[in-house]
């Protein structure tokens, strides 16, 4: 059984013989829209200062050479000119050739599309956060015409992506804080969840899976996004919801869990002991022998000041305990 066999069992909950992972070698391919953007790469203008500017027109900043950065500047200063706003166009193949030649090239792993953005993480970058959030309030209808001009490019890459061989798109939208939501989350089931809601069903429709990453403490919404049609979540910080909570939402239907040991919390105490424990209760609780969970690996360790050892502990114990043959039970945790 190939990684992308394993990958697909698991998402259908079919009792894989082992679980699936991201960590070294990964049973998942990964790649993303290659648009060719002159000013997108860092360049050095002072002794700690670094800037960029994506191709939505924002520009970012950091201090440092690895990190992701962020928004300084927002592209667009005016709602005036939300309908006449240029946005990037990515109906251009070439931008997926990339993505095209590296599926091909690995057809016995999971092919997973990494598309530009998602409706709200490409507009609050637009607007800026602390200005986008108060137009959500006091220009709603104004907003909701930029919303709809990303959904459409959203609908392009996920269409290119399909035909250059991706399984499943994966997009990123940092819905929360530490300790809950960034907005209320009735305001974003009025605004958000029939957007998701659409551009699932889009995804589907194309025989793609969902797949979503999110930082932060997102639990009030995930039943939502489960309902909306999100397949499977990436979280790096698993103890922010809760282990067994994240066990409990996988009572209603096959949704699945893509994280690795909590970057926050466990690995930051570089305890084997600890993080040996947590690879144990993912696999045990998550993933039970019968799918619904895939042990990841973050790929940042600079960032959050860590070396490599601690995680290759834990890609160990997921390893060792990961595999059918210990969970007897597997066959009556297989949902049909």
């Amino acid at each position: 059984m190939n990684g992308r066999e394993i990958v697909s069992r698991t998402l259908e909950f079919e009792c894989p013989a082992r679980v699936a992972h991201s960590f070294p070698p990964s049973d998942l391919a990964m790649v993303g829209v290659e648009m060719y953007h002159p000013d997108g790469e860092w360049r050095k203008i002072g002794n700690r200062a670094w800037r960029r500017t994506d191709e939505w027109g924002n520009v970012w900043g950091r201090v440092d050479d690895t990190s992701k950065g962020e928004i300084v500047k927002g592209a667009l200063d005016d709602l005036n000119d939300v309908r006449t706003f240029p946005l990037p166009d990515f109906s251009n193949p070439e931008y997926y050739a990339k993505a095209k030649e590296r599926f091909a090239s690995q057809p016995d792993r999971w092919h997973v599309g990494y598309i530009h953005g998602f409706t709200f993480s490409v507009a609050r970058k637009l607007r800026r956060m602390e200005q986008y959030l108060m137009d959500l309030i006091l220009e709603r209808e104004r907003i909701r015409v930029l919303h709809e001009r990303i959904d459409e490019q959203i609908k392009v890459q996920m269409a290119h992506m399909r035909e250059a061989g991706a399984d499943s798109i994966i997009i990123a939208e940092d819905w929360g804080t530490q300790t809950q939501t960034l907005i209320n989350p009735k305001l974003w089931r009025e605004e958000f969840k029939p957007r998701f809601v659409e551009l699932c069903s889009y995804a589907h429709s194309l025989g793609l899976k969902m797949f979503m990453h999110s930082c932060g403490k997102i639990t009030a919404i995930v039943p939502d996004l489960i309902e909306a049609g999100v397949d499977l979540f990436q979280f790096d910080q698993p103890r922010i919801h809760g282990i067994d909570t994240l066990k409990e939402l996988q009572q209603g239907g096959k949704v699945t869990f893509w994280c690795p040991i909590d970057i926050q919390t466990t690995l930051q105490t570089k305890d084997e002991t600890l993080i040996r424990q947590e690879a144990r209760e993912l696999v045990e609780e998550l993933w039970r022998g019968r799918g619904g969970f895939i042990a990841g690996h973050y790929t940042d360790e600079a960032s959050i000041g860590l070396e490599p050892k601690w995680q290759q502990i834990a890609s160990d114990e997921f390893s060792k305990r990961g595999r059918r043959e210990l969970f007897t039970d597997a066959a009556q945790w297989r949902m049909d």
